[in-house]
């Protein structure tokens, strides 16, 4: 039988001393497995923990440049935010001096409302005495005279002093410049409104056919042969009397 062949166990010693006098050294026997096993482990530990620092530093760095862009951001916001308060300034600015200009265009407006206002009161009240000064309300004659009658045919005869003249009772344009049988010649005023004024008279005939006439202006001149008047007036063209519009007053 050959011999038993043992194989030669090895162990690792640890020996651990103090810096004390009295202290003992102590020695500790580590089998390889062990001290393999320590290694690893320890290997491990520190790969873990060289992995860990490093995806933290990664991680930190990611942090500090998402940080710093959005320091960027803001500060990019910021700038835009003072830019739009300077804007809004502007535009308050803008608004005042609109504001400014609208109330000065109101009391522009206002101004020229009155204005106008205060021309359409001329206009009416100047439109008011042109119609008035169409009217003929007006005596025929200059001076004062005598009414004699008024015949069945709506003439007004009057007999007027020598001197005195026949008048235009109203503004208007002569329309008719004619002998009479009568009375020697007539002359027939067209006012505008509807009226027409007809004046029979002997005397001087002082206008024409087509002659703008205003209220008072002359027509004849009476003298001793030509004191007698017959006026007659038509209202669209139907004869009226005289008297109920005449103002006997004027």
């Amino acid at each position: 039988m050959g011999r038993n062949k043992h194989k030669r166990k090895s162990n690792h010693v640890v020996i651990v001393t103090s810096d004390a006098a009295d202290s003992q050294m102590k020695q500790f026997r580590v089998r390889p497995w062990m001290l393999k096993t320590i290694i690893v482990v320890l290997c491990i530990i520190i790969g873990v923990l060289i992995g860990y620092f490093s995806y933290e530093k990664d991680i930190w760095i990611a942090r500090l440049d998402q940080s710093k862009v959005q320091n960027e951001a803001i500060g990019v916001l910021e700038q835009e935010k003072a830019e739009l308060e300077n804007q809004i300034v502007g535009l308050n600015d803008e608004i005042a001096a609109l504001n400014d200009e609208i109330a000065g265009l109101n009391e522009n407006v206002r101004i020229l409302s009155e204005t106008v206002s205060q021309q359409v009161e001329t206009e009416n009240s100047l439109s008011s005495q042109l119609e008035k000064r169409s009217l003929p309300t007006r005596l025929p004659l200059s001076e004062r005279a005598t009414m004699d009658e008024v015949t069945d045919d709506l003439v007004c005869v009057f007999t007027a002093a020598s001197g005195s003249m026949v008048v235009a009772t109203a503004d208007g344009t002569v329309s008719v410049v004619n002998d009479d049988a009568e009375y020697g010649h007539n002359i027939w005023i067209d006012h505008g409104n509807g009226y027409t004024t007809i004046y029979r008279n002997q005397g001087d005939v002082k206008v024409k056919q087509g002659e703008t006439v205003t209220q008072g202006t002359t027509l004849f001149l009476i003298n001793d042969e030509s004191s007698r008047l017959g006026y007659q007036m038509m209202q669209d063209g139907t004869y009226v009397n005289p008297m109920d519009l005449l103002d006997i007053s004027g």
